[in-house]
């Protein structure tokens, strides 16, 4: 009983959905997720995570003879010992404790319960591992790895041309500029400034902040909107990306092309986009900006986020030491 839990290549498992539910069910966390959407501005992603996760637990409690409204403590800490027990990892169990908490406390705001069963949960420990980082060279091959040379574009299928053209623009915007994959879906045209070397994201819990491109990130998006996005836009006119498909990149897209050029050049490393966004805080810091600007360039809401971008650099400090010194 129960859902499967994540192969080990990281992909999304076979899911309960929603409408399998009860209609009460479904009609709750359909009101949650509005309320994550429309009142507490969450990403797409979180609440996306969220979703999942509470269809997760009112699938354990309705084979249980039980509801969301009418779950006590004990059932929710069986619920998490069953994660456990399907090998799930601490940090996916640890969001789902954050999910049901947020649910509950806002279940009994709104009435929709009469008591906060998930107050008394507690959190698993999560080890906090350092984020994975390449070096220059490697997030600079990266970048540039779908960037052939202009004879050769011109002898390509105008589709795989545009294809080039978009995959190098992403790159470049996700090393050169450190934006998350949230963020390069959401992008639009008029978000571009190409004069000034700037892009206007938006972030997490909604918040718009204008981050500068690089050289190479300009030049590879005014190829792309020249000579590659005429090719590839659909329906939706105004997104600034495209799949194959005329549909607007999306998350799975992108981590599908980023793992696409990394299985060529880097063979055997785990690289997703987010590789690429702590390669950009870590190569910022080692270069001597300071951690305030990091973070806000970032979008990160608390510097503290950012300071675990300060021990991989610490980390490489070390190492460079003991691989270089005599008496290391």
């Amino acid at each position: 009983m129960g859902s499967t839990p994540s192969s080990p290549d990281g992909k999304d498992p076979v899911t309960p959905q929603a409408d399998d539910l009860p209609a009460s069910e479904a009609r709750m966390i359909e009101a949650f997720v509005s309320h994550l959407r429309n009142e507490r501005h969450l990403s797409d992603h979180t609440v996306t995570a969220y979703c999942r996760d509470l269809t997760r637990l009112a699938t354990f409690l309705t084979r249980g003879d039980s509801s969301l409204a009418a779950a006590r403590y004990p059932q929710l800490r069986r619920f998490l010992a069953q994660q456990h027990a399907l090998g799930y990892a601490r940090a996916s169990i640890a969001r789902r404790v954050g999910a049901i908490r947020t649910f509950y406390r806002w279940a009994l705001a709104t009435g929709a319960t009469d008591g906060d069963p998930a107050a008394l949960l507690g959190t698993p420990r999560v080890v906090n591992r350092l984020p994975t980082v390449l070096r220059p060279r490697e997030a600079a091959a990266l970048a540039e790895a779908p960037g052939p040379a202009a004879a050769t574009l011109r002898e390509l299928d105008p589709l795989e041309r545009a294809v080039s053209l978009r995959d190098r623009a992403v790159l470049e915007l996700l090393y050169g500029s450190g934006l998350r994959v949230g963020e390069v879906t959401g992008l639009m045209c008029e978000h571009v400034d190409l004069d000034r070397g700037r892009v206007l994201v938006r972030g997490k819990g909604d918040k718009e902040r204008e981050v500068p491109m690089s050289d190479h990130a300009v030049d590879s998006l005014d190829a792309y909107l020249s000579a590659g996005r005429p090719t590839m836009a659909g329906e939706d006119r105004r997104a600034l990306f495209f799949n194959r498909k005329g549909k607007p990149f999306s998350g799975r897209d992108i981590r599908a092309m980023v793992e696409q050029y990394a299985r060529r050049l880097l063979p055997g490393r785990r690289v997703t986009p987010h590789t690429l966004r702590h390669s950009f805080a870590t190569h910022l810091l080692e270069g001597g900006a300071d951690i305030r600007a990091v973070q806000e360039l970032l979008g990160h809401a608390s510097v503290a986020t950012t300071q675990r971008y300060t021990h991989v650099s610490r980390t490489r400090l070390f190492q460079a030491y003991e691989q270089s010194h005599p008496r290391a």
